[in-house]
């Protein structure tokens, strides 16, 4: 046991915080969610979010405000702009370790359910990535653990307060990510309080939490409307309606997206779902933590796969309550002398690791229509190790006892996901990473100069250069509603007008352009020869300056 509970600290250091520094910046979230911050710091205003000095209404402010107090205490870094992420997801592992073992009763089950949350893929790839959804999964399980803590509560008092808490989380998750804080846990509240014959009780105590909620969410909601009247009417309308029903709604996916890529963001504990579903059937769904958690994963997912905006990343509020039904289904399954879907389980997995090496070396030492993942050899030998040590952990979780069987699936994924950071491929690199490229030329940015960007390195363009006067050339995209002031409608260029504007100062270097590689050969032809061009390949990015 003590063992085991060394392990979800561990699983913290090593997955989570130990990797954050090596991955290089990924844009556009990853730079968008550091620059923003980066700019409230350097602008002093902590009420109204701005992305290169342009208003940007697309979330609240929380989020901005936790990455911004990180980077004050660590630096601009992307060890800093990451590790709230990464405290989010243990802080979340820890909610359902304290939500198990109270409701269940066994310090191993929470264990094995933080285990499960930690090595979850999607979860790993998320709390290690500079993005909002992480701490709305933390604010939101804390929100769900409160109101069940609640339900299960029989002290007046003691019930109050949890509600109180509640409606806490729920005012920082909506002051994160907006009016889904209310919509995604009613989805999942409202049908187990019917299955609990209890609805009445809703129309009870509603109001603690809701009052808790506004309690949190208030002063800033006033201030920033106060600050920009039309805030709440973009962020309503645009983030909440238009991409919940509209037919263009940005990432537009069909109902059966989320369904789809589900067993891959659940690996590795995809193989064991069929043992974790025998398991819950002989618990039974009597018991009321099941059910909660049945219904905090079925209704919210499916409201998530109704909306016509989809991302994977938006589910990561449904994967605590899989932890939970995992942990208990695989602990009654394995504690009743079953092994039998268990062992198929960790066989299947390493049938398919063993493709996936094999694939790896095929690629790398003869190549497949000049494709090879990686130019360095000790990234395609460090990849090739971490599947083996999977394969092999993957057999001594045939181990006797049934918490050595979890614990050894759990830990076998460990190497590699620690070193996942380090094996990026060679072709992501140049594609989604522009920042050493950008560095290498800062020396050549004045800083009177003319800086200008197209949409998709804009973000790492303003952070590696400390820029928020960035001029846009070609669409304006999620800057669209910013550039539309009249105060910053001359920050959109188009060919024309660029041209018009180097030419004036052409081969001073004091004009610069920084795009993607396809879209500077469409344009190179209408600009004036540049003084200087570099580019970091044809997938990559060009700077050039005239």
């Amino acid at each position: 046991m003590k063992k085991s509970a060394m392990m979800i600290p561990g699983l913290l250091l090593l997955l989570y915080i130990a990797p954050l520094g090596l991955r290089p910046i990924i844009i556009p979230d990853e730079s968008r969610y550091a620059e923003i911050p980066r700019e409230m710091i350097a602008s002093g205003d902590w009420i109204v979010p701005h992305l290169n000095g342009l208003r940007y209404f697309e979330k609240p402010v929380l989020g901005y405000w936790i990455n911004a107090a990180s980077m004050l205490l660590f630096g601009e870094n992307a060890f800093a702009i990451r590790l709230p992420s990464a405290l989010a997801a243990g802080l979340s592992s820890l909610i359902l370790f304290f939500m198990v073992r109270r409701f269940v009763g066994r310090d191993s089950i929470g264990i094995l359910a933080s285990a499960v949350f930690l090595t979850c893929l999607e979860v790993v790839g998320v709390g290690t990535f500079s993005v909002l959804d992480t701490m709305l999964a933390l604010f939101t399980t804390g929100m769900m653990a409160t109101f069940f803590f609640a339900h299960m509560e029989e002290m007046p008092g003691k019930r109050r307060a949890f509600l109180a808490l509640s409606g806490i989380f729920c005012g920082l998750a909506f002051l994160t990510k907006g009016f889904i804080a209310v919509v995604m846990p009613l989805a999942a509240i409202v049908p187990f309080m019917v299955w609990e014959r209890r609805w009445s009780d809703l129309f009870q105590t509603c109001w603690i939490p809701i009052v808790a909620a506004v309690l949190v969410s208030l002063p800033w909601a006033v201030m920033i409307h106060i600050r920009e009247p039309d805030f709440w009417h973009f962020f309503f309308w645009n983030e909440h309606i238009r991409r919940f029903m509209a037919g263009n709604a940005q990432h537009m996916e069909s109902f059966w997206y989320f369904l789809r890529l589900l067993p891959g963001a659940v690996l590795p504990w995809t193989f064991l779902i069929p043992a974790a579903v025998f398991g819950l059937k002989s618990f039974g769904s009597e018991n009321k933590l099941i059910r909660f958690a049945i219904c905090w994963f079925i209704f919210p997912f499916l409201f998530f796969s109704v909306s016509n905006g989809k991302l994977l990343t938006y589910i990561l509020p449904c994967f605590p309550p899989v932890a939970i039904l995992m942990a208990v289904g695989l602990h009654n399954y394995l504690k009743e002398g079953k092994k039998k879907a268990f062992t198929a389980g960790a066989l299947s997995l390493g049938a398919v690791l063993t493709v996936l090496a094999v694939t790896l070396i095929v690629l790398q030492v003869w190549g497949f229509h000049d494709l090879k993942p990686y130019s360095k050899t000790w990234q395609w030998v460090l990849a090739v190790t971490g599947l083996l040590s999977w394969m092999v952990l993957l057999l001594a979780s045939r181990a006797s006892h049934w918490s050595q069987k979890v614990m050894y699936f759990a830990a076998a994924p460990v190497l590699l996901m620690i070193t996942a950071p380090l094996l990026l491929p060679d072709g992501v690199a140049e594609h989604k990473a522009p920042g050493e490229f950008l560095l290498r030329h800062a020396h050549r940015i004045r800083p009177a100069g003319l800086v200008v960007s197209d949409e998709d390195p804009l973000g790492a363009v303003c952070w590696f250069y400390k820029r928020s006067d960035v001029y846009l050339l070609g669409g304006a995209g999620e800057l669209d509603y910013g550039l539309g002031y009249n105060d910053l409608k001359h920050r959109m260029l188009n060919l024309a007008r660029f041209r018009a504007l180097i030419s004036k100062n052409h081969g001073s270097g004091t004009a610069t352009l920084i795009a993607r590689a396809k879209n500077y050969q469409d344009w190179k032809q209408d600009l004036p020869e540049p003084c200087f061009e570099d580019t970091s390949g044809d997938n990559g990015f060009v700077f050039a300056q005239y």
